[in-house]
């Protein structure tokens, strides 16, 4: 309350206020420095507003200097008020302050006051020296009043300044705070150790004894004998009797009864609505009011103090409400606080998590580092031990020989030469090409490809922001035919969105029926546009679609596409999953090995229905090897022939027979082998689950296996004295072929 208390031009509390017309009010000795003598044929303008040369000569000869601080000293008119003075009203020239006028026309500068409480007020101006005498009470004709706040402008009277009605209401206020005030400044404790006491806080009743707040909570605790006690503010605390913002009594409660400005016997009785101020029985009969609405004061009194009451209650609500807000935003300064050591407390345990993975990967791939390193390290042992073998046997050999040649008996050489020529010849096949070359090289082929995951980390922000405007679900995507294809039992499906489509999306399901007629399942599910799905049945009709999907949910199908696989499968020896002593060539259609043991190799294809053939053509066949072939499962034992393991069925076969082989277990032999330039067959039949031998195009001994059932994969078996090369894509055999169905 006390800024409504305080003088918009002294800046201190009231003294003496008067009305203003537009209803502000003003300290009566601050109203007299602002009161501006205006020339008759002006309308209302301060003298050092006028336009230059314009103004009267005596306000010329009253201001004879160009600097500010002698036009503000001479003449009574410019005196300021003691009172106001002292409370800071208007100070020295330091007050006063130039704004440009240029756009006015009149004159470039023009100086103002400025209050304590940053107002600015229009300057005082030297009045003319027959005024003098008349500037202090009732101002002559042509005198002004500025109001500081709203600066609407007010003519004196003869009056001057006792025409405008004094505030007595507002007086007493300010009486009776500065009274509360200092009553509540001298309210002390009265229990207090210290020098000074600290003020008091409450008064109990009871006791009558002021207590600051630790002095209450320490001698006087609400329970036990004092928790009857009653606890009030103390003297001249706000909201008590007397306080600062009490209201107080009514007008007349206590007070001497104000009376009339003209006539000072007489009190108010009346109110003039027309003009908006208390009047008396004898302004009533000078007809000064004859034609104006007037009522009686009391009346009009409670109907104006119950308009308050009711606005004040809209005013108060309105301040409940705002507490309320204060309230509320508070607690929000909090949520956010916590909210914000949450948010952060997460993200550095989601960056810990990266990192630990990270970190965990790092060990992965050095493990396998470490692998590769000792796998190139055993080789190349194991090449040093057997040339160093291989060498000191050729050696010993070539050093008896030499022994043998020095000898001069004749038919004592003939009789072992045969067979020491047998063995040279033997030694010297050994060091065959290749022999003398390294098996691994120094480099390592391992390539960590960490680009993707340093731009990913480049890029790691914070998804969007909940959107504000509602989005909808994604349209229908628009299935790319030109771009969709199938290859052996592989398809490839490509889309995009339709153009114009404003809506998110945060990726695709892509869905494949079982190539039966089926039920659809999900095949891929991420944010690309082109997805290729292996290891589908051959000989099969596949119907796939694609949906999109964002925040809002999941958007319709596409049109479904027919994919048909290739009848019969082309495929090649897979260097990936081969062992590492097979050599591939010939875009991986000839096989060999470096190795005089078995080692073993597998197709790119799998199958797990239908019927398939393939053949193998030896091109190579050297000492009377073993080879196998047949079919096994992707983690089939690659360092061992073809068929010792429960994972792989073969029929291995040298130059004379064959034998049917499966978790070493050997049956069925069969006469007849294979040698250069022969052809071996292998019919895979998964409707009947049978695996079926050829060779030359003659069926080698009864079906091999029966009742078998998954997924197969082409497999082969072979050491370095044999060669072999696959064809693939071939008709399957005319005397296994299924009979054609007479058409309807």
């Amino acid at each position: 309350m006390e800024e409504e208390l305080k003088c918009p031009v002294c800046g201190s509390l009231f003294r003496e206020p008067i009305i203003l017309p537009c209803s502000h009010n003003v300290c009566l000795p601050c109203a007299r420095t602002i009161a501006v003598q205006t020339p008759d044929n002006e309308q209302h303008l301060p003298a050092l507003l006028q336009p230059r040369g314009s103004a009267t000569p005596a306000a010329s000869a009253a201001a004879p200097g160009p600097s500010l601080g002698p036009s503000l000293g001479p003449g009574p008119a410019a005196s300021l008020d003691s009172e106001c003075v002292a409370g800071g009203g208007v100070e020295h020239a330091d007050k006063l302050s130039l704004h440009s006028e240029t756009d006015s026309g009149y004159g470039s500068y023009t100086p103002s006051l400025k209050s304590p409480n940053g107002v600015r007020v229009l300057p005082l101006v030297p009045a003319p020296a027959g005024a003098a005498a008349s500037q202090r009470g009732a101002g002559p004709a042509g005198s002004s009043l500025t109001c500081p706040q709203c600066h609407r402008s007010a003519s004196l009277d003869q009056r001057g300044l006792r025409g405008f009605q004094r505030n007595r209401l507002l007086e007493a206020i300010v009486q009776r705070y500065q009274q509360g005030r200092a009553a509540a400044a001298a309210a002390k404790c009265q229990l207090c150790d210290r020098s000074p006491p600290e003020p008091a806080a409450a008064l109990c009743e009871q006791c009558d004894v002021l207590y600051c707040s630790a002095c209450q909570l320490r001698c006087h605790p609400a329970r036990g004998p004092f928790a009857k006690h009653r606890l009030v503010p103390p003297p001249g605390a706000p909201g008590t009797p007397g306080g600062g913002d009490s209201g107080g009594k009514g007008a007349g409660g206590g007070r001497k009864l104000p009376t009339c400005a003209e006539h000072d016997l007489e009190n108010y009785s009346m109110y003039c609505v027309s003009c908006r101020s208390p009047v008396c029985y004898q302004c009533l009969e000078d007809g000064r009011h004859g034609k104006h609405d007037v009522k009686a004061l009391g009346a009009v009194w409670k109907q104006h103090k119950a308009q308050l009451s009711q606005a004040l209650n809209g005013v108060s609500d309105k301040a409940k409400e705002a507490k309320e807000f204060l309230v509320q935003l508070k607690n929000l300064l909090q949520q956010i606080q916590e909210n914000g050591l949450d948010y952060e407390a997460c993200l550095v345990a989601q960056c810990d998590a990266l990192v630990d993975a990270l970190t965990r990967q790092k060990a992965k791939l050095l493990t396998k580092v470490t692998k590769e390193r000792e796998h190139k390290l055993k080789v190349v042992w194991d090449q040093i031990n057997h040339c160093t073998l291989k060498l000191r046997q050729s050696t010993g050999l070539m050093e008896y020989c030499l022994e043998v040649i020095k000898e001069n008996d004749p038919s004592g050489f003939l009789q072992i030469s045969d067979a020491l020529i047998k063995r040279v010849q033997v030694s010297q096949e050994q060091w065959v090409k290749g022999a003398l070359e390294p098996k691994v090289s120094a480099e390592f082929d391992l390539t960590l490809d960490s680009e993707p995951l340093l731009q990913a980390i480049h890029q790691l922000d914070f998804i969007q922001m909940k959107c504000r405007v509602p989005v909808s679900v994604p349209p229908v995507p628009l299935l790319q035919l030109e771009k969709c294809c199938t290859r052996n039992n592989s398809v490839t499906l490509a889309w995009r969105m339709p153009p114009l489509s404003h809506n998110p999306v945060e990726g695709y399901i892509l869905e494949l029926d079982d190539g039966d007629g089926g039920q659809f399942r999900e095949v891929y599910v991420g944010k690309e546009t082109l997805c290729t799905i292996d290891g589908l049945h051959f000989n099969s009709t596949y119907n796939a679609r694609v949906k999109a999907f964002n925040s809002s949910g999941v958007g319709p199908y596409s049109k479904t596409v027919i994919l048909q696989t290739s009848d019969v499968a082309w495929f090649t020896f897979d260097p990936s999953s081969a062992h590492r002593d097979i050599v591939l060539s010939n875009d991986n259609q000839t096989a060999t090995c470096s190795s005089y043991d078995d080692r073993v190799v597998l197709g790119t294809a799998a199958f797990s229905k239908g019927v398939h053939y393939w053949e193998l053509h030896v091109d190579r066949y050297d000492n009377h090897p073993d080879p196998a072939f047949g079919i096994a499962r992707i983690n089939v034992v690659k360092d061992i022939m073809l068929g010792k393991d429960d994972k792989a069925w073969a029929m291995y076969v040298d130059n004379n027979r064959s034998w049917f082989m499966h978790c070493n277990s050997h049956t069925n032999r069969t006469e007849g082998g294979v040698s250069k330039g022969a052809t071996v067959g292998v019919l895979l039949d998964l409707n009947k689950h049978n695996l079926t031998f050829y060779i030359n195009g003659q069926q080698q001994g009864p079906p091999a296996f029966e009742n078998i059932e998954g997924v197969f994969m082409p497999a082969l078996s072979l050491n370095r004295n044999v060669q072999v090369t696959l064809h693939t894509g071939l008709e399957v055999p005319q005397c296994v072929k299924q009979p054609k169905l007479p058409s309807n």
